[in-house]
């Protein structure tokens, strides 16, 4: 096969170990600035330009985007355009849109019954005390709905700090919703990787000592874990609901059951692949071999 990354940097762990798997298992793999490419969008000859080229229908077979969050934009609108060219996407446009709006996720998520933290959103931060009324008290989690690696997320303890933190981040103009605070979790949290409708690999992730947050990139830790029949079912069920073909799908152990956190459309393998040992990057190219030849895609442009 032929295929393409869309990838700002081509030094990053993840995208390295793509570039790997692709090329041992005999295909060729170019990476693609995602913000140098530009679109010629027109009825008849969809086409993407990058650097002084054209790249028609006939140039890839499978489309790997790895869209950095800031550029989400951007990113879909090339990948779609790849999409109107019927070049396989790894995960669809749509659905990588519709997983990075965490409020829209999260809202179709609980429609079809995932088990989330308790979540409130609200646009004034004069409704301070009523979300954290429904968010269940403090402690509460607030969330930037924008950030991403644990940047923007605050543990107010009290019901002060709370409001203090709702009307710092309401006067910089910035979405925010809260969240019950799973104390139980004691700092961890799983990501469970899914690749088309099965997981292939989990991690518990603990954060540092004096932080909440068990982001890796903020100091935490990863192993190896074996998740629950139910865990296992939430994850695969999240993935199926964002329709992303892989997907890490962030969850704690509550005393209720797993809440789902986030679904990642772009996870990174590092942690994930050292802390399990398993060649994540190569399951995902053989779903790509699996799935590319046969075209198999839900949206191929629309939406």
């Amino acid at each position: 096969m032929k295929l393409a990354m869309l990838a700002r940097n081509p030094n990053l762990y993840t995208h390295r170990r793509l570039v790997e798997a692709a090329e041992e298992r005999g295909h060729t793999i170019e990476i693609l600035n995602t913000l140098r490419c530009f679109m010629d969008i027109t009825s008849h000859r969809p086409t993407v330009h990058y650097d002084g080229r054209v790249i028609g229908p006939k140039d890839f077979d499978a489309v790997i985007p790895r869209i950095g969050a800031s550029v989400t934009f951007y990113g879909t609108a090339v990948l779609r355009q790849f999409e109107m060219m019927d070049v396989y996407p790894l995960n669809e446009s749509v659905s990588i849109g519709r997983s990075r709006d965490k409020l829209r996720s999260m809202q179709l998520l609980a429609r079809r019954g995932i088990g989330l933290p308790v979540t409130a959103f609200a646009h004034s931060a004069k409704q301070a005390e009523q979300v954290l009324a429904i968010a269940g008290g403090a402690p509460v989690v607030i969330k930037l709905l924008e950030g991403t690696q644990g940047i923007g997320v605050v543990l107010a303890d009290t019901p002060r700090s709370a409001k203090s933190v709702f009307e710092a981040f309401r006067s910089a103009n910035v979405h925010i919703l809260a969240q019950e605070f799973i104390k139980e979790a004691n700092g961890t949290d799983i990501r469970a990787l899914v690749v088309g409708g099965k997981v292939v690999a989990a991690m518990q992730r603990t954060g540092a000592a004096d932080d909440f947050r068990s982001n890796i990139h903020r100091g935490g830790h990863a192993e190896k874990i074996r998740i629950t029949a139910e865990e296992r079912s939430t994850a695969v069920r999240s993935a199926k609901i964002m329709g992303l073909n892989v997907c890490g799908v962030d969850m704690l152990r509550s005393n209720h059951g797993p809440v789902v956190m986030e679904v990642n459309s772009s996870p990174g393998l590092e942690g994930l692949e050292k802390a399990t040992n398993t060649d994540v990057a190569g399951k995902i190219i053989a779903f790509l071999e699996e799935n590319a030849a046969k075209g198999r895609t839900k949206t191929r442009g629309k939406g």
